[in-house]
């Protein structure tokens, strides 16, 4: 017999960690090519990963609830002699008493940090062996099979190759691998300042939020929007284990992770690096709601959902078409602006594992029969935790839908890399001076967000009245399409 060992994949184009959500195996359970061994949540989604080859499960080397880096190891396979193929040959296998102390790590394995897929992914532990003075182990790949056979004598954190490859300049600047330091970088954080808290003075990703939090605290009266972004991270930044503080009992602190803290460190990157404008617009929508009832009404579009949302959708559609240059990037690295010609339509969702926007694809070329299946199927998914990461990648524009809450309006942060977000807010029964007299009239107020360096105050005004012009009277969703 053999041990062939399952190491979790990279299921979110360079994601580097996930949690083990639930395990559908045990050991001594037989298993076969492409069964599903276990559900996993990263930063994007949850997903299910199938087991790639044939035997009988011999160990699962961490428990539900514990978040592994890309590439450890995560089940032991018994399969029989001769069962490896080629491509699988390299992969260093356990012995069966090395792999069955393997479970006694799981403590320590879950206080490991991510590393940039690549690098390899350095074995947990409580000490850390001297430091080299030459980093050519680090720098030229070495370090990845020490993460494979998990008994090896841990490694120094691996860094690009100008940390001089043992993770501390010869100035002595601090300790952190490659995604800490990108964190710092993008949250403007010098890494110099920050507090210390990993193993042999590593800086965590919770030290860098940390000092983040503590950076913003001074502008939470100048800067309400800031202040909202950035508390939820301030309270992820203590956090290092799920359990409740014990010295407070009227309080609870809650791990953030998963699609939360992608989400928060999402924004707070978003918030303080794209210029944000919000503009406000409050008009009369009772015509675009007569034609949803008539619409719902209507045999040839029976068994399609049909709502307020999807004649929002379709009117951005539209003002996209008239205005195109708002359907754009930002291209930092190259300072060039970004003409998209498709619009990737993003639906922010709430879900129980947290705020997701996911998008329809190539939205601008579908129909309002396939809009309307497009939408059903995005909310469906959404509600029932399957979204994959390729369904929120790319989007172009975002719609948020506040009014569902009964709320007016909000001034909503950009999804990053994308141009604009619009908030939709709830349509009421209001007085509105109608043909010159003052009537019931259904009414809501849109909020346009957009990135100033890709949208000037004109074009954002511009497609923000077309929006609501189109809404006003629907019959331009034919007139100007």
């Amino acid at each position: 017999m053999t041990i062939r060992e399952f190491k979790m994949p990279d299921v979110g184009e360079g994601l580097t960690e996930a949690e083990i959500l639930k395990w559908y195996v045990q050991p001594g359970d037989t298993v076969t090519d492409g069964q599903v061994v276990c559900e996993v949540e990263t930063a994007k989604a949850a997903v299910e990963l199938p087991i790639p080859f044939d035997g009988v499960v011999h160990a699962l080397l961490f428990e539900e609830g514990v978040t592994v880096d890309v590439g450890q190891v995560i089940i032991s396979v018994q399969t029989e002699a001769g069962a490896a193929t080629a491509e699988q040959a390299p992969v260093q296998e356990e012995a069966p008493a090395a792999a069955a102390a393997a479970p006694a790590e799981e403590p320590a394995a879950a206080a490991r940090q991510p590393v940039l897929v690549g690098y390899g992914v350095s074995t947990a532990s409580t000490k850390r062996r001297p430091r080299k003075a030459a980093g050519t182990a680090a720098q030229n790949g070495s370090a990845a099979p020490a993460a494979v056979a998990a008994p090896v004598a841990p490694a120094a954190p691996v860094v690009p190759a100008q940390q001089n490859g043992n993770g501390q300049s010869a100035e002595g600047r601090p300790l952190a691998k490659p995604p800490v330091r990108k964190l710092a970088k993008d949250l403007g954080i010098d890494l110099a300042s920050v507090v210390a808290t990993g193993d042999g003075g590593v800086v965590t990703r919770e030290d860098v939020h940390a000092a983040a939090a503590a950076a913003l605290a001074p502008q939470t009266v100048a800067a309400p929007a800031a202040a909202t972004v950035a508390a939820p991270v301030a309270a992820s930044a203590p956090v290092q284990a799920p359990v409740a503080a014990a010295t407070a009992e009227r309080e609870t602190r809650v791990p953030v992770k998963g699609v939360r803290k992608v989400t928060a460190q999402a924004m707070v990157g978003s918030a303080f690096t794209a210029p944000h404008v919000t503009e406000f617009i409050t008009f009369d929508v009772t015509r675009t709601m007569k034609l949803v009832q008539e619409l719902k009404a209507d045999p040839d579009l029976a068994g399609l959902r049909i709502n307020p949302l999807l004649l929002i959708a379709k009117a951005v559609l539209v003002a996209i078409r008239r205005n195109p240059d708002v359907n754009a990037s930002w291209d930092e690295a190259a300072q060039e602006i970004v003409l998209k010609h498709y619009v990737n339509l993003g639906i922010a969702a709430a879900t129980p594992r947290g705020l997701i926007v996911p998008n329809i694809k190539d939205a601008h070329a579908k129909t309002l029969p396939e809009l309307s299946e497009a939408l059903s199927s995005l909310v469906s998914t959404a509600r029932d935790g399957k979204t994959s990461p390729a369904d929120m990648q790319n989007g172009t524009i975002t719609l948020t839908n506040v009014g569902v809450f009964g709320v007016d309006t909000g001034t909503p942060i950009l999804n990053p890399g994308e141009s604009a977000i619009l908030a939709v807010g709830a349509i009421k029964l209001q007085p509105w001076v109608h043909k010159g007299k003052v009537k019931a009239r259904q009414v809501t107020t849109l909020a346009l967000s957009f990135d100033h360096r890709l949208i000037d105050g004109e074009l954002g005004s511009r497609f923000l009245a077309d929006i609501a012009a189109v809404l006003e009277h629907p019959r331009r969703l034919i007139t100007w399409s």
